[in-house]
């Protein structure tokens, strides 16, 4: 039965707001020096006649959603295109709902359409996690204007009373579990109350300096930090997450002990690797464990979690990783696109997941819950998120009850994109004691307070429905 608060899609507008990095963020194989961010507004309805808009916002990380050797400005383009092709897709949607069941449907048939569409001519397919990136702003938008209308944070719209479907309606349990997802809902599975504090790993990139021994002479001349025992003291920081290579043990078990030497120095708690998809073997990851534990126990101590050091496209890498599991905890990232991917990673040997709103906050939702029912430990990953992008990506954290906290690094590779942002949410946009503050998102929807940003858009890059 269909409930009264149901809303249908009526209108999308989507911009792009270019940012350029302080220093070069340099991850696997792909830097980031520059990226667009794409915002989306998109007003909904419900049937009484009330109507509102909805914001929602991600980078087009062209590196990490499409890793290739194709030209930057080629996969930046297509990437942007298919964005403008879906602000009509979303528009077309008419069929009533709650956000997660409109968002998982437009998932599962006209963006998967669409995806398999927009690769029909090119020798080069777009990834299907690029796809999900540029649906990201339109669906978080989507359930921010559902908050926003019936006027709650969006987190106490997932329940009973808005939901038409439980979560069976989405999610299936693995083979043999004991319970199915029948009358349970997204509320069953998060956090409630969220706290208020946030801790927030700082992402060291792979050419980062360390010291001034790494100084090259053409670091930014400003106010913030570039060494990393100055990003330790002035944000109190407490959590490290260390970029990797993947094809090269020496240097990449060198940067493991260099950061964590000066982690300890500056009383950092906790380390975790990354190696974005860079390892193909096992044992790779096995030795460098092996020997942190034998030469560095401390280091090895501090190591919460291992993150995504395999091909991200499991059905293709099918690697059984119990090996690295039995060690540290494994978690996915570019891995778990959804629910079911999920699952391969866990008959896999993979102990946890990443999260990440720019998959959408549908997918972030459902993924959570399959985690949780399964035993499953949760981590939030960054995009180096800016501007509004921040804010989802902090709830998420905060409801969904992760092993510890969320990585942050827009402030650290271009804090001055946020200053709109920051002005009304300065706790959002800096870190201290190691920790973000979430007490100024009270609002509606996402608690964006988007009147009071006031941060002047660009043309629209397309517009359509009323």
């Amino acid at each position: 039965m269909k409930q009264s608060t149901d809303i249908d899609i009526r209108g999308a507008r989507l911009f792009f707001l270019p940012v350029q990095t302080r220093l070069p963020y340099q991850f696997g194989s792909e830097t980031l020096t520059h990226v667009v961010c794409a915002r989306a507004e998109m007003r909904v309805a419900c049937a009484d006649g009330r109507s509102t808009t909805g914001w929602g916002e991600t980078p087009l990380s062209v590196g990490w959603v499409w890793p290739s050797a194709l030209p930057h400005r080629e996969r930046l383009e297509r990437l942007q295109q298919f964005t403008i092709a879906l602000a009509a897709a979303w528009a077309e949607q008419k069929e009533p709902g709650h956000p997660i069941e409109i968002g998982y449907d437009f998932q599962e048939g006209p963006l998967r359409d669409l995806w398999m569409q927009a690769n029909k001519n090119h020798e080069a397919p777009m990834p299907w996690l690029a796809a999900l990136v540029c649906c990201s702003a339109f669906d978080i938008a989507m359930h921010d204007a559902y908050g926003s209308l019936h006027e709650l944070p969006v987190y106490e719209t997932y329940d009973p009373r808005f939901m038409n479907r439980d979560l069976s309606a989405f999610l299936e349990p693995a083979s043999g579990h004991q319970r199915s997802f029948a009358g349970r809902y997204p509320c069953d599975y998060l956090v409630t109350p969220p706290p208020r504090y946030v801790r927030a790993w700082h992402s060291i990139g792979i050419g980062d300096p360390l010291t001034e021994d790494d100084l090259t002479g053409n670091e930014p001349r400003d106010s913030y930090p570039v060494l990393l025992g100055d990003w330790i003291a002035r944000d109190g920081l407490k959590c490290l997450k260390i970029k990797l290579r993947g094809n090269d043990y020496e240097t990449d078990y060198r940067r493991i002990v260099r950061c964590g030497e000066i982690g300890i120095e500056g009383g950092v708690e906790w380390l975790t690797t990354d190696f974005n998809c860079t390892v193909h073997e096992p044992s790779y990851v096995n030795a460098m464990l092996d020997q942190l534990r034998d030469d560095h126990h401390r280091l090895y101590g501090m190591l919460l979690y291992v993150e995504q050091p395999f091909p991200y496209d499991l059905e293709d890498h099918r690697i059984d990783v119990h090996s690295v599991a039995a060690r540290k905890p494994l978690y996915m990232d570019e891995s778990a696109h959804d629910w079911r991917l999920i699952r391969l990673g866990r008959d896999l040997g993979w102990t946890g997941v990443a999260l990440k709103t720019c998959k959408t906050q549908t997918g972030a939702i459902l993924s959570a819950c399959w985690a949780k029912e399964h035993g499953m430990g949760l981590m939030v990953q960054d995009l180096t998120n800016p501007m509004l992008a921040q804010i989802p990506h902090l709830l998420l954290a905060a409801r969904a009850g992760t092993i510890m906290g969320l990585e942050s690094n827009a402030m650290q590779f271009y804090p001055d994109a946020s200053s709109y942002e920051e002005a009304v949410h300065p706790g959002v946009y800096r870190r201290r004691d190691g920790c973000l503050d979430t007490i100024s998102l009270n609002g509606n929807g996402f608690g964006y307070r988007i009147d009071e940003i006031g941060r002047p858009l660009p043309e629209a890059a397309a517009t359509a429905g009323v």
